[in-house]
């Protein structure tokens, strides 16, 4: 049996990590992945606090999270394919006006 202590810290490594890659890169691509990373880092906390309660609520979340990650990656991907068609490139600090 593992502590919930080290899926704690699990967690908040990864969420680090994926904190660091927001404020660090600039290509979109890092962004969508940094992202997905803090949102597993919360799902390994819904479960871990699920299993110390011993009730079923975290876990649900944590599907909820899923489900959510895929849209934000279907949004992102479309974002990005346009970001590439109308720069040429993947920088996000280049798309700096919205236009058509």
């Amino acid at each position: 049996m593992i502590a919930v202590q080290y899926y704690l810290l699990l967690s908040a490594g990864l969420f680090s990590i994926g904190l660091f890659g927001i404020l660090t890169r600039r290509n979109a691509l890092m962004f969508l992945m940094s992202v997905e990373l803090m949102l597993n880092a919360a799902n390994i906390n819904f479960v871990a606090f699920s299993y110390q309660w011993g009730n079923l609520t975290g876990q649900t979340f944590s599907l909820f999270v899923m489900a959510l990650a895929a849209a934000e990656v279907a949004v992102g991907l479309g974002i990005i394919l346009v970001l590439y068609r109308n720069f040429k490139d993947l920088d996000v600090t280049k798309a700096a006006t919205m236009r058509w």
